[in-house]
Parts: C-alpha cells; sequence; structure tokens
C-alpha cells in the first residue's frame, strides 16, 4: 500500500484545532495510507488530542507554527508576513515534497496567493481556480468553477478554467464531461464579450466536449458536468443557492415544531425534498480545490465542523492518488497542441 502524506493547517478557519485536530484523527482510521502532518500552535493541538485521547503516532506528527494568518488580512499583506504562520509552513511541506497536498480553512486570497507564491502555477495557466461539486437531480454532481478565486476574467482564462475543469470532472466520471458556461441566457448574442469569445474557443477545441452556454436556473438540472464562470459570478452563486435551501428548511421547521403530526406527514411526505436541500449545505460537499497549481491545495470552509473539514480531507486524498495536478498538465499540453496546429 503506498503511503501519502497531507499537511494540514490546523488554526485556519472559526474553530482552529477543535475541528482540524479531531476531523485529522478520523481520516487516519478511514484512510490506513494515510500520514498527517498537521500544522500550528503545538500546545493547542495537543491540548485537543488530550481531549481525544489520542497519542499521535508514525503517521501523525506535529510542525509547531508562531503565527496565524487573519481571515481579514489582506493578501499582499499576507504574502509579505507569511514566514512561520501555519498556512504559510503547510504549504512549503508541499512545495519540498515532505507533503503530497494542502488543507486549509483559512482566509481564501491569502491561500491562493501563498500557493501561486510556493507552489507556482502550471505551464499555460494563468491562474488558479476554485472548484468544488454541487448537487444536482438523481444524485449527480456538477463541477462549477471559479467560485471566488478570481473576480474577474477574460476569455482566455475561462477557457483554461473549462480545460482543467473538465479533467478534474472526467477522473471522477469515467467519461468525457459536458461543459457549459453560465450565462443569462442561452442565445449565442446573449452575455458579455469575454464569454462570447471563450464560447468560440471552446467550439473550436475538439478535446472539450462544450455544450453551450447555461443559465442559473438549470444549475442543478444536470445538464452539465462542468459550468464556468468568473469568481464573482460563481461565489454569489454558490451563497445563493446555499441561502435559499437554507430559508426553506428553516421555514419548513419553524411550521413544523408546533405539530408532532405535521413533522411525521412532512417526513413522509417530503422527505426526499428536504434530503436534497439539505445536500445543498456546504458541509456535505466541503473541500473546493484549488486546481492549476503544481501542487494540491484544497479549502474548506472556514465554518466547517468535523465531518465537513474531513470531506475535505477525503478530496485531497483522491486527488493525490488521482494525480491530478499531472493530469491537468498533460490535458492543457494536449490542447495547446491542438490550438498550435
Amino acid at each position: 500500500m503506498q503511503q501519502l502524506t497531507i499537511a494540514i493547517d490546523a488554526m485556519g478557519g472559526d474553530f482552529g484545532p477543535q475541528v482540524t485536530v479531531p476531523a485529522a484523527v478520523q481520516a487516519l482510521s478511514q484512510f490506513p495510507e494515510l500520514k498527517i502532518t498537521i500544522v500550528g500552535d503545538r500546545h493547542a493541538i495537543s491540548t485537543q488530542l488530550a481531549h481525544l485521547n489520542y497519542t499521535p503516532s508514525s503517521r501523525f506528527s506535529i510542525v509547531h507554527s508562531d503565527s496565524v494568518i487573519g481571515n481579514n488580512t489582506p493578501p499582499s499583506k499576507a504574502l509579505r508576513h507569511s514566514r512561520g504562520s501555519s498556512m504559510r509552513v503547510a504549504l512549503d511541506l508541499v512545495s519540498s515534497k515532505d507533503a503530497q497536498a494542502c488543507i486549509s480553512a483559512g482566509n481564501t486570497g491569502a491561500l491562493m496567493g501563498l500557493s501561486r507564491f510556493t507552489l507556482k502555477l502550471l505551464p499555460g495557466v494563468e491562474r488558479p481556480a476554485l472548484i468544488s461539486p454541487l448537487p444536482t437531480k438523481n444524485n449527480q454532481r456538477t463541477w462549477m468553477l471559479d467560485l471566488g478565486a478570481n473576480v474577474s476574467c477574460d476569455a482566455e482564462t475561462l477557457f483554461q478554467f473549462a480545460v482543467m475543469g473538465s479533467e478534474l470532472a472526467e477522473q471522477s466520471l469515467g467519461r468525457k464531461a459536458k461543459v457549459a458556461l453560465l450565462n443569462i441566457g442561452e442565445e449565442e448574442i446573449k452575455g458579455n464579450d469575454q464569454i462570447k469569445r471563450c464560447a468560440e474557443m471552446l467550439h473550436q477545441c475538439q478535446d472539450i466536449q462544450f455544450i453551450g452556454y447555461i443559465e442559473g436556473d438549470k444549475l442543478y438540472q444536470g445538464i452539465a458536468d462542468v459550468v464556468v464562470c468568473d469568481g464573482f459570478v460563481g461565489n454569489v452563486c454558490l451563497k445563493t443557492s446555499e441561502g435559499v435551501a437554507h430559508l426553506f428548511l428553516d421555514q419548513l421547521k419553524s411550521h413544523l415544531v408546533t405539530s408532532k403530526f405535521k413533522q411525521i406527514l412532512a417526513k413522509w411526505l417530503f422527505g426526499d425534498v428536504i434530503s436534497s436541500l439539505k445536500e445543498l449545505n456546504p458541509d456535505q460537499y466541503n473541500g473546493a480545490s484549488l486546481i492549476g497549481l503544481r501542487g494540491i491545495v484544497v479549502k474548506s470552509h472556514g465554518s466547517a465542523d468535523i465531518s465537513a473539514f474531513n470531506n475535505a480531507i477525503k478530496e485531497a486524498v483522491h486527488e493525490v492518488k488521482r494525480q491530478i495536478p499531472n493530469r491537468i498538465s498533460d490535458r492543457l499540453e494536449a490542447v495547446l497542441l491542438e490550438r498550435h496546429y
């Protein structure tokens, strides 16, 4: 059994070691081949391990760090003052090949900036992108990118996102991925210049199965396997979807608390609907991948609980096993050759 090592920023997110340490210990029991290097304040980490009655072994090691990058720290400042921080040390472990992936629930902008600085971009990539699967009907998934790493993107960057996203999705699907551009309409005349130009590029690329534009109300229909947009649109779209799901569930609960009979009836009539809406909870698919780098970086929600952070670890393990950066690099090279000729 081939062993793999993952570096975890223990201090990032809203809860720090209270979440990251128990999730790491859980992951060790789920993956016998896994080794974890957890980075952060040694005392805080050891305190959590004591609560769990867990004694560090050869599969679990602690690397002490003196500082934490705050959630409100601007990326430029984070870059200048990153040395010794838990996020930077975890990324350095990937850069030095002492770990094969990094997971952090910390500052997204800082994580992207530091990842680009320490790990560098793959050849042919202008910007990394955050990608995550969204639930769709029939228990399928649609991978969406970018989810917030890049506020605005030109046509070439969107095209690169489509190539990278399709490769990541195909590793899970086992077939060619259907790629769509998120737009304000399905007609070819709709959209801004960047979207139209990217559509032209994708139509000309034989390596990508481009199916055209998709509107926001079709995101969860399973029409496309990969949906491409800039980070501003993607993040707003994702947060809006999560908010609608929470609103529906909260209102449903408020109407049911008055009657046990209503609770039983709702569970019988709308059980599948409620389960589907719960899937929109970010905890269910926590772990957005920062793709386009020469290493694997997974971003967890800052508010993730133990189960959600554990899902981010699982995503990192799967990407290491599938050698995602190498596969994306090979795919990009093939597409660039196709466009050249």
